[in-house]
């Protein structure tokens, strides 16, 4: 069975609080972009006794072990019977890149399991077992826009943006921590909520949807922060870092002439 992983950007991301289990209460909106992932499984003819996992195309410095699908496997198996699998998954979300690929990996499979093996799973059960994986692996099991709260799994759906918005995604290949971002950062309480902001349109965007980790990055990578300098000079209406980076994202309705140092780290130039 085959199927493809997108990744999400996020539009503004606040951190709003510590929380007593260790974790951070954030709200901000997923949003799921064109940047696809693929991830195909089989059950072996043969009897093994494990699962196999072959990870091709982007290099992302992990170990097939601990890959977040085989812990998403894993955590299925907790519950359900599910036979060992012959995995194969073709990276093209970068790793580390504030793109949720491996959350949207760990979700693809759980999902696909579910209906492979007619297990009937519904979606409220599937977020529930995905949040043991991955804060923003919740939304992953349906890809909507979405406004979240909580750790990130707390979700309301909101409107697809006009079809007339460009995208493009910038990643220098810098892996940023994300726990040093959280770290780093002074929870707020932000004076206007982003489900709020989200209604105006990108181009008033700029100075009020901010992203809370860009000031940490910024000042210790300024490289980043210079790519979101140039996709607005390239033209687009609104640019930030998603999640903890180190991607940066432009959203354009007509993408200008990107920087040919930028244009070498672009991973996805698409519709919106």
């Amino acid at each position: 069975m085959i199927s493809f992983p997108r990744a999400k950007i996020n539009i503004g991301l606040r951190v709003t609080g510590k929380r007593d289990d260790g974790f951070h209460n954030i709200e901000t909106i997923f949003y799921p972009t064109g940047l696809c992932d693929a991830l195909e499984f089989v059950v072996p003819r043969e009897q093994v006794k494990e699962d196999t996992l072959v990870v091709t195309g982007i290099n992302i410095g992990s170990r097939p072990k601990e890959n977040l699908v085989m812990r998403a496997l894993k955590k299925m198996r907790e519950s359900y019977a599910v036979p060992f699998l012959k995995i194969h998954l073709h990276k093209k979300i970068p790793a580390a890149a504030g793109l949720g690929g491996g959350s949207s990996d760990a979700a693809c499979i759980m999902k696909a399991i579910n209906k492979c093996f007619r297990l009937s799973i519904d979606n409220d059960t599937l977020k529930k077992i995905a949040l043991e994986v991955g804060s923003d692996c919740p939304f992953f099991i349906d890809p909507v826009p979405s406004f979240a709260t909580g750790r990130g799994e707390m979700l309301k759906p909101v409107d697809y943006l006009p079809q007339e918005y460009k995208l493009v995604l910038v990643n220098p290949g810098i892996r940023i921590s994300t726990r040093d971002a959280y770290n780093n950062c002074i929870p707020g309480m932000p004076v206007k909520s982003l489900e709020e902001l989200f209604r105006l349109p990108p181009s008033e965007w700029n100075g009020s949807v901010i992203n809370d980790f860009e000031q940490y990055v910024f000042k210790l990578y300024p490289e980043i922060e210079a790519i979101k300098n140039s996709l607005y000079s390239a033209g687009a209406l609104y640019s930030s870092m998603s999640g903890s980076g180190s991607t940066v994202y432009g959203i354009f309705r007509d993408i200008g002439e990107i920087p040919r140092y930028i244009r070498d780290y672009v991973v996805f130039e698409g519709d919106l």
